[in-house]
């Protein structure tokens, strides 16, 4: 089985360059060389800002996002929120829900979560699949709302139906610790983690793997964990090597160990 891994893929530090090809795209056909702009940060960033300050709402979103992640520009949390904030202004989804991501996370403002959970509602009536997921997610655990649990599930299908798999993995969850007041369903969770694990969630990648090794199916068990592994942040790594090191299958501990060596080699201990 061949598992393709987005190397974007759970790293915030990479989103700029999407932001960038995307808005690049959508400018080409206005003599914008969009080629030019992936390969130079810094011409994209001064681009992004003059079309920004020109007054494109796409712009000023991703124009913030290089500003968030210091994508061609120094970082600067605070100024990144004043551009949100901007597009936010225009109705722009995207901002609404990155406006509802510094106030949950202090990026550029102190932290309030319910008045990211009033971004988050905004821009997921709008059809935004983040803020539905992002809402969701708050309304799951109560942090800064009353915790929801059907509205929650509600929001997730809608994400989940807008190909989200971080979204699909949540509705995993759901169905296999029944927080939807119903009893466990561990089929449909299991569907759904195949799901989330297909379209790219390490955490999904993850479920994946516990549901196929419970099957019986070791060495596919092992190259979705391995997959997982490749995709997932470092505390998630450590997470998963302290508590398979162990493992009575050496598919699993060999999985766990190449990924618990990658991190020794990295950080150069």
């Amino acid at each position: 089985m061949d598992i393709e891994i987005d190397p974007l893929e759970e790293l915030p530090e990479k989103y700029g360059p999407v932001y960038v090809r995307v808005y690049a795209e959508e400018v080409e056909e206005e003599g914008a060389d969009a080629a030019a702009l992936l390969r130079d940060p810094q011409s994209a960033a001064r681009f992004a800002l003059a079309e920004a300050v020109r007054g494109s709402h796409k712009a000023q979103v991703c124009w913030a996002h290089m500003l968030l992640d210091g994508y061609g520009v120094a970082r600067d949390a605070e100024a990144a929120y004043r551009w949100f904030q901007i597009a936010a202004r225009g109705g722009d989804p995207e901002a609404l829900n990155m406006v509802g991501r510094c106030h949950e996370l202090g990026w550029g403002v102190p932290m309030n979560t319910p008045l990211a959970a009033a971004h988050y509602r905004t821009a997921a009536a709008k059809g935004h699949a983040w803020a539905q997921f992002n809402l969701a997610s708050l309304l799951t655990s109560g942090n800064g709302v009353a915790q929801d649990y059907g509205e929650a599930l509600r929001l997730l299908v809608r994400s989940a139906r807008q190909d989200n798999a971080k979204a699909m993995n949540m509705i995993g969850r759901f169905r296999e610790e029944g927080w939807d007041g119903r009893r466990p369903r561990l089929a449909s969770a299991a569907s759904w983690y195949r799901r989330a694990a297909h379209r790219g969630c390490f955490r999904g990648r993850f479920h994946h793997a516990r549901f196929l090794y419970a099957e019986g199916q070791v060495e596919e068990a092992a190259r979705w964990l391995a997959a997982s592994l490749s995709s997932a942040p470092w505390d998630f790594r450590r997470d998963v090597a302290a508590a398979y090191a162990g493992h009575p299958e050496a598919a699993i501990r060999q999985a766990v160990r190449a990924f618990a060596a990658l991190e020794e080699a990295t950080s150069g201990r």
